[in-house]
Order: structure tokens, then C-alpha cells, then sequence
């Protein structure tokens, strides 16, 4: 039987394992929010910027974004200029899904 063993090193990220351990997201989703987890605040988390530091072209880095999305490990809301344009968008990213949050919410108030 093979055995695996890990190395650490001083350069390490402590997150949550909530989104490792959710069957319904596929492997590049939890990868992107774990590296995303492991970037400094003042990164540039742009689409561009996210696929610079990976192989993967920006198309594959949206498509991760919108099943964090879905799952509710990202809330993305639109921001205007002062002449009601749109002009970007306000990403929050979080360790536990906000839909799982809400439900336990939900959960707590009905008992």
C-alpha cells in the first residue's frame, strides 16, 4: 500500500475544510477558493490576475467563479459610477457557504 506523506514548510494557509469537503463542487472550484484563501488581502483578485498565476485561461478561472457562486462561497455585487453606469463588480469570498449559513439559520429558528 502506497503512503503518503506531507511536508510543511513556514508558508502555509489555515482555512476551513467546509468547501474541501462538499461533494456537490468539483476539484478546480475547491483548488481556486483555496488558493484565493491563501492570497493576501491586497492581491488582485481579478479574472486576469487569478488566471496569471495559474495555467488555466481566463474562461476556465469564470467558470470556477460562478460555481463558488452558486455554492455560495462568493457574493458578487455590482458597483456603479456617479452616473449610474456599471463599473465593476465587489466580490466577498467566504470559508463557509452562505447558502449552508442561512440554512442553519433557518434551522435554529424553526426549533
Amino acid at each position: 500500500m502506497a503512503v503518503f506523506r506531507v511536508e510543511r514548510n513556514k508558508c502555509y494557509t489555515v482555512m476551513s475544510n467546509h468547501h474541501l469537503r462538499n461533494k456537490e463542487l468539483t476539484l478546480k472550484a475547491k483548488g481556486l477558493l483555496s488558493q484565493m484563501f491563501s492570497l493576501h488581502e491586497n492581491w488582485d483578485y481579478t479574472l486576469a490576475g487569478l488566471s496569471h498565476i495559474n495555467r488555466e485561461k481566463i474562461d476556465i478561472i469564470r467558470e470556477a467563479i460562478k460555481e463558488l457562486e452558486r455554492a455560495g462561497h462568493i457574493v458578487r455585487s455590482r458597483t456603479r459610477d456617479e452616473k449610474g453606469r456599471l463599473h465593476g463588480a465587489d466580490y466577498v469570498i467566504y470559508e463557509n457557504s452562505r447558502l449552508h449559513q442561512i440554512y442553519l439559520c433557518w434551522k435554529i429558528q424553526r426549533n
